[in-house]
């Protein structure tokens, strides 16, 4: 008897991979290995082996790799300052590649001939797996089942699921599409369809605090930067998980950062999505602060030209791609000067700058004073203003001269 073909299935317990393994066994004459990353998904873990082995997995892999999602995932995008259309904060964008990454390794070790997700056809998810699969593993099959079984909605699937009695984290009346990792927790789907729908905080918030419900008295927070990567809060030196976890709790507790938006998908619709991002909102405002006291114009408003593509690539799935990395390295390079200190105020969902200090700050009090200087001659200003204006001034002349404007 042949020895059966292996696929490996990046598994999360969530209704769509809870259904695929059995799909799968039904449907293909495949050996059936899951594969669970925890990028900080927490309490969510705990019953995955136990659940994907009684749906038919043969084996299960439950790998850590929250410190490599949080050093070469999450730090190298917020030192770009990457943020897709001004809201989102690419939560689970930037997890997709080091899940995808972990899948192929295993599917390496275990001589599958294949891979498998539970990304739907109408979404990101798909073209993030399968363009990192590409990108590390050409060789590798991919089966999407989204975009070729007969199931057709979230309901179909939990039908699917209760005929064949497997649990599932989900029902028809509590059917929102959720994804969590260390960085956030995302909410999609149910009475967030509708645009006009305010969220309904108190039932969807788990990271958060509602901010009308956080404390009355603000928290200050100080955060140490290295070369633009956070190393201590509040003068305590974390490792990144830690660190990442502190902030979580620092923010959700004052109710820091709720995302409501409605955003464009890569496929060409729009889909509308809650995340909460509490550390991550914290981390992001505060280096934005200590890059305006270290950079210099030039750099600063070259970068935020960057940040946008970056975070481009990011979501569309093109993480490992030259250009990434490109973008990356001049990225590194900005860096080298953003180290020092900034504090940060917390109140009722507002954070607020509250102080910046740098041994490379290129801020100078004598030069920016109202009060008397020795070290700026103002009168320097109209020779610059004569010269940054000749253009316009020229222009304006033409004008006179052909009776565009009066003279």
């Amino acid at each position: 008897m042949s020895q059966k073909e292996k696929v490996v299935l990046a598994y999360s317990g969530g209704l769509d991979t809870s259904i695929i393994i059995p799909w799968l066994k039904e449907n293909f004459n495949y050996e059936v290995i899951a594969m669970v990353a925890d990028v900080g998904q927490g309490e969510e873990l705990k019953p995955l082996k136990e659940k994907a082995l009684k749906t038919g997995a043969s084996k299960v892999y439950i790998e850590d790799v929250r410190e490599e999602f949080i050093t070469e995932y999450i730090y190298p995008t917020l030192k770009a300052g990457a943020i897709y259309e001004g809201k989102y904060l690419l939560g689970t964008s930037f997890a997709r590649p080091i899940i995808a990454k972990r899948l192929v390794e295993v599917a390496k070790k275990e001589g599958a001939t294949a891979v498998a997700h539970g990304a739907t056809g109408k979404g990101n998810d798909q073209v993030r797996f399968e363009l990192t699969v590409k990108a590390l593993a050409p060789h590798l099959k991919i089966i999407a089942p989204w975009r070729i079984w007969n199931i057709r909605s979230r309901e179909d699937a939990i039908d699917y699921a209760q005929a064949r009695g497997i649990p599932i984290p989900v029902t028809k009346e509590n059917n929102y599409s959720m994804d969590r990792n260390l960085w956030h927790l995302s909410h999609e789907g149910s009475d967030l369809e509708d645009p006009w729908n305010e969220p309904q905080y108190d039932k969807i918030l788990q990271l958060i605090v509602p901010p009308e419900k956080a404390p009355d008295e603000p928290t200050y927070v100080e955060i140490d930067f290295e070369k633009g990567i956070p190393v201590r809060v509040n003068g305590v030196e974390y490792s990144p998980i830690e660190l990442i976890e502190v902030l979580n709790k620092i923010g959700g507790e004052n109710g820091i950062g709720i995302i409501d938006m409605v955003e464009n998908r890569l496929v060409g619709m729009k889909s509308r999505g809650v995340y909460e991002t509490p550390g991550g909102t914290i981390l992001y405002a505060a280096h934005r602060e200590l890059e305006l006291l270290c950079l210099d114009r030039d750099t600063l408003h070259f970068k935020d030209i960057v940040a946008q593509r970056f975070a481009e690539l990011v979501y569309y799935g093109q993480w490992f791609s030259p250009l990434r990395e490109a973008l990356s390295a001049f990225v590194d390079k900005t860096q080298e000067t953003v180290t020092g200190t900034v504090r940060m105020k917390l109140y009722k969902g507002n954070l607020m700058p509250a102080g910046a200090k740098s041994p490379y700050s290129l801020y100078s009090t004598e030069l920016s004073t109202f009060g008397r200087d020795e070290v700026y001659n103002q009168k320097d200003a109209e020779g610059f203003i004569n010269l940054f204006g000749l253009p316009i001034k020229v222009n304006a002349l033409m004008k006179q001269r052909t009776g565009k404007i009066d003279s």
